[in-house]
């Protein structure tokens, strides 16, 4: 009786209490992080103003960027969406510290760190749900761009504290404020702060935090002057620095006693001493205090600092090379047969026809480049796990490219001919036939040469799709730009053209000899479609092959006849052609193969979390290969290093655990994986020493010698 009369006053008073709401979103978890979203206030008061912030604990060892992350990194980008018509400051970015990694400086933070923002309410709110996604690059060896989605949902009513109020107040601390002191600035880039108060007591040790890259060399030292009312930073300036352009940043002051400062600070060099506290308002975004008026209503990081303009500059040329080099590539060779008969009827026209057809061919490459980047931006939009190559996933795409190639070939062959039946049709439609066919030549070369952009290009594309829009069209397009400027430089290059094979008789042979590497394409196309879906889905693209080549035949043979012969003839051709594809649905439901046949050599396991997990906790050393049946350059590894006996007696000699990851079909699991290294499509090495050391990711064009040399560091 006692123990219901004291549990009544507690029931009445859940019963009375409002709904709770959540003050900290659900946390995103990673293996390097956990981040959430969170509320300073427990309710919102319309019309008020209040803090939320993005919480990161990071993993022992982990760091992500400041503002400005120094030589290198990506500082951690937020959006918002808020009810309507609230608004959002940008982030108050705490000081962070210097973190040397090899001969380059970043500015980064460790262990627990909070990145807040200002929210005001509109007047008349009723509910304040909030939903958010942010992306992040989290380093430690390895650089991994990460991502995650996050909802608070916040009561109306009476503002108050909420319990993560003091991780609020804990990033109050590191946040700069205004400098009381005046700043000046020699044109060697000496810092100079002039105040009473200064003395060799309240500066200690001081360190300078520069706003924007590209003012001073991060990585040189800083060192330090103190005399009474003044001390001085002597900075080394970057090859960039312009002492007319005002240098702001963050000065991390530490007194006699430990004690620390965080002081916003602009000063010019023509200008002498100027008034530090306004300038600090007019400086950067990095330099805003807490209580900043809002300017928007979902920004937190305005657009990436000047660092990753430099890495969006490397990121672009190395894409340029990437593209130059796919034309080296067995997975587009197929397609340079079809380029090399253009280029040699290309001899024999005037320049302006070349370039008519060099430019043809350039918009067929950009626009398939595009078009992927836009498709995988969009799948990630989606919460997709689309990868780079993610269209070779698709056993109707590789059934369908099948087709394709086959149809080429026959073309090629002499089959039947593109355009061949409006000859009559007058010079120009000729031409513009012949500039729509470089069009689909260059698309074409962009949808079968993916695969083997990974060992170049990887990573490169993995940081694009974690970056800006703009950022991950440029770099595809950049892609696009290597892959056509062999073409493109012919076209343009008068001399280079008269080099080529004047057209002739022998080109009709060359044609045709040119042939069989479609053909070979197509073979082992065929091949990936056994990898992906089984004997059914050979027996479904062969007989769709078929019907191509049936097609093929019917529309050569009626091509130069007229009348009802002709029509019959295009009419079969149209029933082969819907007959073909209708077997691509075939492919695309049967069934996959019963195992892994990837996975199904002697010595092999294959890939799984848990199984890695498992062989982790028993402190075997562990190699793990993610690889693809479409992926060249993974086969080509496989039979140069992975199979060799060096390598083989190497891992039997040291009880190393062989897990592969097969990819020819999507698997989220193996995406992820991938992700989390950083890369963005396969192949991929990780090397797990024994007894829970930090992996390794070895390159991605392999060799035997490699693996044995990063096994020797374990010793036998």
């Amino acid at each position: 009786m006692m123990l219901r009369l004291l549990s009544l006053p507690l029931l009445l008073a859940l019963l009375g209490a409002p709904v709770a709401h959540a003050l900290e979103s659900p946390p995103v978890k990673t293996p390097h992080a956990e981040v959430t979203l969170v509320s300073e206030t427990s309710a919102v008061a319309p019309g008020s103003s209040f803090r939320l912030g993005l919480r990161f604990r990071l993993a022992k060892g982990w760091h992500i960027y400041w503002i400005n992350p120094g030589d290198a990194g990506e500082p951690p980008h937020l959006d918002l969406t808020l009810p309507q018509g609230a608004t959002a400051s940008p982030i108050a970015w705490p000081t962070p510290q210097r973190i040397p990694e090899g001969p380059v400086m970043t500015y980064s933070y460790v262990g627990e760190v909070l990145l807040p923002l200002t929210v005001t309410a509109p007047a008349d709110v009723s509910a304040f749900p909030i939903t958010a996604k942010a992306s992040w690059l989290i380093c430690e060896k390895i650089c991994v761009p990460e991502e995650g989605a996050f909802k608070l949902d916040l009561p109306i009513g009476a503002a108050g504290s909420s319990p993560e109020a003091r991780i609020f107040a804990a990033a109050d601390q590191r946040i700069p404020t205004p400098s009381p002191y005046a700043a000046s600035l020699s044109p060697g880039a000496a810092l100079t702060l002039s105040g009473a108060d200064i003395s060799q007591a309240s500066v200690h040790d001081a360190v300078f935090f520069p706003g924007t890259w590209g003012a001073i060399e991060d990585a040189a030292p800083q060192t330090l002057t103190v005399e009474d009312g003044k001390f001085t930073l002597a900075l080394k300036p970057a090859q960039s620095f312009d002492a007319k352009v005002a240098l702001s940043g963050v000065v991390a002051i530490t007194d006699a006693k430990g004690a620390q400062r965080f002081l916003a600070v602009s000063a010019k060099a023509e200008g002498g001493a100027a008034d530090a506290a306004g300038a600090a308002a007019k400086s950067a975004p990095v330099l805003a205090p807490v209580g900043s008026a809002p300017t928007a209503k979902s920004l937190a990081a305005p657009g990436p600092a000047a660092p990753a303009d430099i890495g969006v500059a490397a990121m672009l040329l190395f894409a340029f090379l990437g593209g130059l080099i796919l034309n080296l590539m067995p997975c587009v060779f197929p397609i340079l047969a079809i380029k090399a008969v253009a280029v040699a009827k290309l001899a024999g026209n005037e320049r302006g026809a070349m370039r008519a057809e060099a430019a043809a061919y350039t918009g067929g490459v950009l626009v398939a480049f595009a078009g992927l980047g836009v498709a995988l931006m969009a799948f990630r939009a989606a919460g997709s796990i689309a990868g780079w190559g993610f269209q070779f996933q698709s056993p109707t795409f590789v059934a369908a490219l099948a087709f394709l190639f086959v149809a080429v070939g026959l073309n090629l062959s002499g089959v039947f001919e593109i355009g061949g039946g409006f000859v009559g049709a007058g010079g120009g439609l000729a031409d513009r036939g012949g500039r729509l066919g470089s069009f689909f030549t260059g698309f074409l070369a962009v949808l079968v040469a993916t695969p083997c952009t990974a060992p170049f290009m990887g990573a490169a594309i993995a940081a694009a799709l974690s970056s800006t829009p703009i950022v991950t069209l440029g770099v595809f397009l950049a892609l696009g730009l290597g892959l056509a400027a062999p073409y493109l430089l012919i076209a343009l290059t008068p001399g280079l053209a008269r080099l080529l094979p004047k057209p002739g008789p022998w080109m009709a042979i060359l044609k045709q000899v040119l042939a069989f590497p479609m053909y070979g394409a197509a073979a082992w196309l065929i091949w990936v479609i056994s990898q992906q879906a089984g004997p059914d889905g050979v027996l479904a693209t062969v007989s769709g092959i078929v019907l191509v080549g049936l097609a093929a035949w019917l529309v050569g043979v009626t091509q130069m006849r007229e009348g009802r012969a002709r029509t019959l003839g295009r009419g079969a051709a149209a029933l082969a052609t819907l007959g073909a594809l209708a077997i691509l649905y075939g492919v695309a439901t049967a069934p996959l193969p019963p195992a892994a046949a990837l996975a199904a050599t002697e010595g092999e396991s294959p890939f799984s979390t848990t199984r890695l997990a498992a062989l982790r906790a028993e402190g075997r050393p562990v190699f793990v290969n993610m690889t693809a049946a479409w992926c060249v350059t993974c086969l080509v590894n496989e039979r140069i290093a992975l199979s060799s006996d060096a390598v083989r007696n190497a891992f039997t000699l040291r009880n190393v655990a062989y897990l592969k990851g097969d990819w020819t079909r999507a698997d989220p699991a193996i995406t992820d994986f991938l992700r989390e290294h950083g890369r963005d499509g396969v192949p991929l090495y990780v090397l797990y020493p024994p007894k829970g050391e930090a992996p390794i990711v070895l390159p991605q064009v392999l060799t035997a010698s490699v693996i044995i040399e990063e096994l020797d560091r374990f010793g036998s």
